[in-house]
């Protein structure tokens, strides 16, 4: 795999692959003709680039089954660093980015290190125009988060960035250390960008920019607010790794102050007006169970 051009020099791509159809194969394809691409891939059973129509060009890393989001990235990156990649872009199977994104985002990141900023990794404003447009860029307020307008062209100094879109300075990554495996989805992108700012990084929005990017499934509006859609078992995850977060010292109250508002109303709206209910509400309190019992990684089905 050579260390070539996306947009920069040494810059490469991550896609996460979990039960890829065709688009998600294509989409991958079209970032390998750009430079490096990894695709670590998550679904179960499946070892076979060329059965997938993967692009010859793609370097294929295949689990054989569901490691988590967490694990399949750090296997990435480390793919990354060892052929010479100084910074890496984070996709989701789904995600689409212009070659505006690809091309901009690492130069950014490039001028941000000259200018003698430490930075652990920048991002654009992702739109998903199901959950009513343009998201803003976030930082942790006590008891609610602090919304920030992605307006201007100077990168924006928030407290964390989603995974998909997100183009990691490799330089920093041995400073911070991988993400954690033991969260597996959710909550995953979060720890990492708050211990990259404890250690002294810099997370950025780049508000020129945008990414496409679906959150989660077909949203449930609940008094007239979109709320993103996801199965049981994904707010199980959702609701453990929330409390085994909160445990953890190193979390900022600020954001733990947040989470305490938001997750009551949380577990309303999944146990009252997400199909099944029952269901739902069963998964997530035993993922608040968990949580607090320290038990995390995958859930056992056994």
């Amino acid at each position: 795999m050579d260390a070539s051009v996306v947009g920069d020099a040494g810059t490469g791509t991550v896609v996460v692959f979990y039960r890829p159809d065709a688009g998600c194969v294509a989409r991958a394809n079209r970032l390998a003709s750009l430079g490096p691409c990894v695709v670590v891939d998550n679904t179960e059973e499946v070892y076979d680039p060329a059965a997938l129509g993967l692009d010859p060009r793609v370097h294929y890393l295949p689990n054989g089954a569901n490691l988590g989001i967490a694990t399949a990235i750090n296997q990435g990156v480390e793919a990354l660093i060892a052929c010479g990649c100084t910074s890496a872009i984070l996709f989701d199977q789904d995600s689409e980015p212009s070659d505006e994104l690809l091309n901009t985002l690492p130069l950014t990141l490039k001028s941000e290190l000259a200018r003698g900023t430490k930075v652990a990794l920048i991002g654009p404003a992702y739109e998903d125009g199901r959950l009513g447009g343009i998201a803003p860029f976030v930082r942790f307020g006590m008891w609610r988060l602090k919304r920030i307008a992605p307006v201007g062209t100077r990168p924006i100094e928030i407290d964390f960035l989603i995974t998909s879109g997100s183009c990691i300075n490799l330089a920093a990554w041995p400073a911070i250390g991988p993400m954690d495996d033991a969260l597996f989805i959710d909550f995953v992108d979060l720890e990492w960008c708050v211990r990259a700012r404890n250690k002294g990084f810099s997370v950025l929005g780049a508000p020129a920019l945008r990414l496409a990017h679906s959150l989660g499934g077909e949203p449930v509006r609940v008094f007239g607010r979109a709320y993103p859609g996801h199965g049981a078992l994904r707010h199980y995850y959702q609701f453990r790794n929330c409390i085994a977060l909160m445990k953890r010292g190193y979390m900022p109250w600020s954001w733990k102050s947040t989470e305490l508002v938001k997750l009551p109303g949380r577990l309303v709206i999944y146990g009252l007006f997400m199909s099944p209910r029952g269901e739902h509400l069963k998964m997530a309190l035993l993922g608040i169970w968990h949580g607090l019992t320290g038990r995390l990684g995958a859930l056992s089905r056994g």
